[in-house]
């Protein structure tokens, strides 16, 4: 095995919570990988199952394991962790109850070093675990195998193909250009790899896909995007999308002078502003879907909403959506009260 900081080195990131014995294969699959420079870093972020003793049995027979533990701060503390603890020129993340197929770090450290690559990301299948079935992430007629790219352009083709997903295990990533960014998953946050991977893309200078798929993401009912939320657990739920809209709108005003800002960029944030009207849709809790309504106005995220939208398509959805909201929104005082409740259970 090449030492760590060294040309080729890649160090896989893991956190770790309750993945029970499905850890065990994740990390099979990884001990199996045909590029062997690998470092690979656990964080137990306070599991309470048997998946930590899972990883101390590894980490106390595998040189290139390490395990540190933390107590329960989520998955963005522990990858913030992760590559504090780091040495590889390049990262990876995992997810501890996915597999990797054996041939995926070898692709993607092959093209990053033959292409002098800020990022080489792959495709991916998607699996449920309870029956078996799987599919392609990005289907090859909406995004073929790619050259070199620029990050934004690289960003912007996957955007447009409206099947490409902000998650941060299909590829390999600089390490000295997240530290010069000084990247950080932001604590408490689900879906925190939508801000991340943007940003890194804004950055990236050299950028590379492939249509192979090279990662195995399991599908199970305690997903986080697959739970089943109603009431204040779905309100609680749904203010992450409404952070990210806001988050994502600030980061397009920091870089509108930096790079080429294209359409796709602004528009995802319309895109996850529908996520949410989405759900406003769906609560069956009429006080709830209230409360709901009354947020989206009351944090701007309705205004986001609109201003970014870049399409006539997009227009006439947000149209729609408008014409929604409004018609189900309380007027008056009691919409204003709901807006204050809602924002007073922050």
């Amino acid at each position: 095995m090449k030492k760590m900081n060294s040309p080729g080195t890649l160090s896989v990131i893991i956190p770790l919570y309750n993945a029970g014995d499905a850890f065990k294969a994740c990390m099979e699959s990884l001990l199996a990988q045909t590029w062997t420079a690998l470092e690979i870093i656990i964080v137990n972020d306070g599991s309470t199952d048997n998946s930590v003793d899972i990883a101390t049995y590894y980490a106390e027979n595998y040189p290139q394991v390490r395990l540190v533990h933390q107590a329960n701060a989520g998955a963005s503390v522990a990858r913030n962790r992760g590559l504090e603890l780091a040495h590889g020129e390049y990262i990876a993340f995992v997810d501890a109850d996915d597999i990797t197929y054996p041939q995926m770090y070898e692709t993607l450290m092959t093209m990053a070093l033959q292409d002098n690559l800020d990022v080489a990301q792959c495709n991916a299948d998607w699996c449920e675990r309870e029956t078996g079935k799987t599919w392609q992430s990005i289907p090859q007629e909406r995004i073929r195998s790619t050259g070199v790219m620029s990050g934004p352009e690289w960003l912007r083709l996957a955007l447009a193909s409206r099947r490409w997903t902000h998650v941060v295990w299909m590829g390999v990533y600089r390490h000295e250009l997240i530290k010069q960014c000084n990247l950080k998953f932001v604590p408490g946050l689900h879906h925190q790899d939508i801000l991340w991977s943007t940003e890194f893309m804004y950055n990236a200078t050299r950028a590379r896909y492939t249509e192979e798929s090279l990662y195995k993401y399991f599908l199970h009912d305690v997903s986080v995007s697959r739970k089943k939320r109603t009431g204040r657990k779905n309100l609680s739920y749904q203010r992450h999308y409404i952070k990210i809209t806001r988050l994502l709108d600030k980061l397009n005003r920091d870089y509108a002078d930096k790079i080429k800002m294209h359409p796709e960029f602004y528009q995802q944030i319309t895109y996850e502003a529908l996520r949410v009207c989405h759900a406003v849709r769906k609560e069956h809790d009429v006080i709830t879907r209230k409360m709901m309504i009354a947020e989206i106005f009351a944090s701007g995220m309705y205004k986001r909403m609109v201003a970014n939208v870049r399409s006539p398509k997009m227009a006439y959805q947000v149209l729609l959506w408008s014409v929604r909201l409004y018609s189900w929104q309380d007027r008056g005082l009691a919409s204003r009260r709901l807006a204050r409740k809602a924002l007073s259970l922050r």
